[in-house]
């Protein structure tokens, strides 16, 4: 019964999958508690600061910093990529990707040449494929990021905003909207965008010290860097609740096929069985 031996065969093979998929669903949960808390916890830190800045763009200050003044023509534009180091986490890095893809695109139909900065491995494949200039690479970061980490990449960028070989800087990552749902986001980090805020119902100066070029310049750094900060641990949330979601729709796919499997091998045997049943009797007829 050859078939119904490779049948079997299948079937231990896939079993022996399921115990992986449903492990790693079990470890993914874990992980992904401790992302959100992460996530959670440094909210308050970027809400708090951007507020500050929305306040420092309606002010009437005599000094304006470049970081908060658009450029008259964008012919340039950086994109800091924020994904996963690894796989197994369903479409997320794909979808994040393909959205990206198409504002690159339209870029490019408007002459404006697009400059990337990848944090994560899948990010950083994935682009250089493209023919895109990659100006900074970071991974590894694990599942707890450390802030000083992301420094160095993140002045790559400054850098060269500040001396004029970019226009425009862009962080493009997964926001975390709940377990099931991760969005997409691609938004402008600099030059800073002046929204009108309704909780804002007045607006005041500040008194800087030493003078507002030092307090801007570092104050206007750190609120970057708590942006992409927080597009990193945003995006690790999404990663755990993906990879989550797909290997509990990887473990109940792999309890379908072992019982499909198991209903080809009942009727494999089934018919084997027949079949010796049938040879028996016309053997002792024939006698």
């Amino acid at each position: 019964m050859a078939v119904g031996k490779e049948i079997r065969t299948q079937i231990a093979s896939i079993q022996n999958t399921q115990k992986i998929t449903s492990a790693m669903e079990m470890v993914a949960a874990s992980k992904m508690k401790k992302a959100q808390d992460r996530m959670l916890a440094s909210r308050p830190y970027s809400e708090k600061i951007l507020n500050v800045i929305g306040h420092l763009t309606h002010a009437n200050s005599e000094f304006k910093h470049p970081y908060m003044t658009a450029p008259k023509e964008v012919k340039r534009v950086g994109i800091i990529v924020i994904s996963s180091d690894r796989g197994l986490c369903g479409g997320l890095n794909t979808n994040l990707f393909r959205s990206l893809l198409k504002d690159i695109a339209s870029w490019q139909s408007d002459k404006v040449d697009v400059e990337l900065c990848t944090i994560g491995k899948k990010a950083t494949s994935f682009f250089k494929n493209t023919g895109l200039q990659i100006n900074a690479v970071l991974t590894d970061l694990g599942d707890t990021p450390n802030f000083d980490e992301l420094l160095g990449t993140i002045k790559v960028m400054l850098d060269k905003y500040d001396s004029g070989e970019i226009d425009q800087i862009m962080i493009a990552y997964n926001r975390f909207a709940n377990t099931m749902t991760q969005v997409p986001t691609v938004k402008q980090i600099v030059p800073m965008e002046v929204t009108e805020e309704e909780s804002m119902d007045h607006y005041w100066d500040y008194i800087y010290e030493p003078d507002a070029e030092n307090a801007l310049g570092a104050l206007l750094v750190r609120y970057i860097e708590a942006l992409v900060y927080q597009g990193i641990v945003e995006n690790n949330a999404c990663e755990q609740s993906s990879r989550m979601i797909a290997m509990h729709s990887a473990t109940d796919n792999a309890g379908d096929m072992i019982k499909e499997l198991g209903l080809i091998y009942n009727k494999a045997r089934q018919a084997a069985i027949t079949q010796e049943i049938s040879e028996i009797v016309a053997g002792a007829a024939a006698v």
